[in-house]
């Protein structure tokens, strides 16, 4: 992936968090995509380890629910082999990275990154 897809890419995922249109970011994944993140084991109980895009549907859906005011701010855009990583300030703030690898146009796996005071990005607890 070229700087110019990677910043697209942002651009568009970062559309679909602020509209909270989850069929729009959704397109972005594999059916089978795994993603991983601290928050959706603190929202959904469990490891954090989401397979499949049903999965994934559910965690952001339960997110979206708890965190009505979500908004994000993209800070910066890195781009790897098959790799991209999404710096970004939340509403709260606080700075976290999503670190996305693609097969082809489409995100396969995927991680929720936070920096140890921001493990909590809303004061969230387990349902």
């Amino acid at each position: 992936m070229n700087h110019t897809d990677a910043r697209r890419f942002a651009d568009d995922w970062l559309a679909a968090w602020n509209a909270h249109d989850l069929d729009a970011l959704l397109s972005h994944f594999t059916d089978d995509v795994v993603f991983t993140s601290p928050v959706a084991a603190r929202l959904l109980g469990g490891d954090g380890v989401l397979r499949g895009k049903a999965a994934l549907r559910h965690y952001w859906t339960e997110g979206l629910r708890r965190i009505p005011d979500l908004r994000f701010e993209v800070v910066g855009v890195y781009v790897g082999v098959d790799t991209v990583v999404i710096h970004y300030r939340n509403q709260l703030g606080r700075l976290v990275n999503e670190v996305l690898t693609f097969d082809g146009d489409l995100v396969k796996a995927g991680h929720g990154t936070y920096l140890d005071a921001d493990a909590n990005p809303a004061g969230l607890t387990s349902r």
